[in-house]
């Protein structure tokens, strides 16, 4: 069973749209309404595979009960947390050309109490889990040491823990040596302190982040593919991808691809970069199932082409 948690998860809804023009009418050619958050997407993405889940997160007025609908629909177990503030709702256009804009709410903002609930709901879940996912932004009243205080927790169950943030969250739980992080190349650019240009620079970033705490770095490259950063080695992996539909949730799905097959080694990577081009090919946030995979479009080599310019360099 894969755990997974979402701090601010929320309720998306996706609009496709011929092109965004600005103060005009625009008329969607197709909308999808999907139960939204990093940590959701990971469950979401297992739970297509046939395997079991559980996704905690707080949940509070109608959008809130509205996302627990959608993932019992799905067959996704749900271990709520009561909130008093209303579940965050967003919204995403998408165009032909596969540009997306997203509009994302802050969300409510969580007190004490509840915080401390956040915690003990984890803990009451993680028992039987293989690993635990604890997925996107913190909402307000949760700081950012609070992924390093449920990594510590985490560790100290004898769990192990994958961890999808940014920014100081991330920093702070660099400490407390998550299992893996899963940043793309805009956040481990962050992370840094410096741009990236090109593969090797993703290498050389990803290694400073293992240097930070980190036992592992999954991270994302955009179109250019993925690395896996670990005591293991390194490994670089890619897969063809004919035309990109909608890059919503793609990360994510990647995330629940490398967990799914062990989270470690060069086949869980390529298994996380089957899952990523199969979700950019299909609508909104949809979750590939097995039967939208192409192993073998993948390629997965240790021969690293640090040379290799990225095509979209973080500056």
């Amino acid at each position: 069973m894969i755990l997974t948690v979402t701090p601010n998860p929320s309720l998306d809804r996706t609009y496709e749209v011929p092109s965004l023009d600005r103060g005009e009418v625009i008329r969607a050619t197709g909308e999808r309404m999907d139960p939204g958050g990093k940590g959701v997407n990971v469950s979401r993405a297992v739970a297509a595979t046939g395997q079991r889940t559980v996704a905690v997160l707080p949940l509070g007025g109608a959008p809130g009960a509205l996302v627990a609908d959608l993932l019992d629909q799905q067959g996704i177990e749900v271990a709520p947390v009561p909130v008093a503030g209303a579940t965050r709702s967003n919204i995403a256009l998408a165009e032909a050309d596969g540009v997306l804009t997203k509009i994302n709410a802050p969300g409510p903002e969580l007190t004490d109490a509840e915080r401390e609930l956040l915690l003990e709901t984890v803990r009451q879940q993680s028992r039987d889990a293989s690993w635990i996912a604890c997925c996107g932004s913190l909402p307000r009243g949760l700081a950012p040491d609070w992924y390093a205080d449920l990594v510590a927790r985490t560790h100290a169950a004898g769990a192990r823990i994958a961890l999808d943030t940014s920014g100081p969250a991330l920093l702070a739980a660099l400490r407390e040596r998550p299992d893996v992080v899963k940043p793309n190349a805009e956040e481990l650019s962050e992370a840094v302190g410096r741009p990236l240009a090109t593969v090797g620079d993703a290498v050389k970033a990803a290694e400073e982040l293992r240097e930070m705490g980190a036992r592992a770095v999954l991270a994302s490259l955009g179109a250019d593919g993925q690395l896996l950063v670990s005591d293991r080695g390194a490994w670089f992996g890619s897969a063809r991808v004919d035309a990109v539909r909608s890059n919503v949730g793609a990360g994510d799905s990647s995330l629940a691809g490398f967990l799914i097959a062990g989270g470690s080694g060069p086949e869980a990577l390529a298994s996380a970069v089957a899952h990523g081009a199969a979700a950019v090919r299909l609508p909104g946030s949809v979750m590939p199932t097995p039967a939208d995979l192409d192993p073998a479009a993948v390629t997965v080599t240790a021969d690293l082409p640090a040379d290799r310019a990225l095509t979209e360099p973080v500056s």
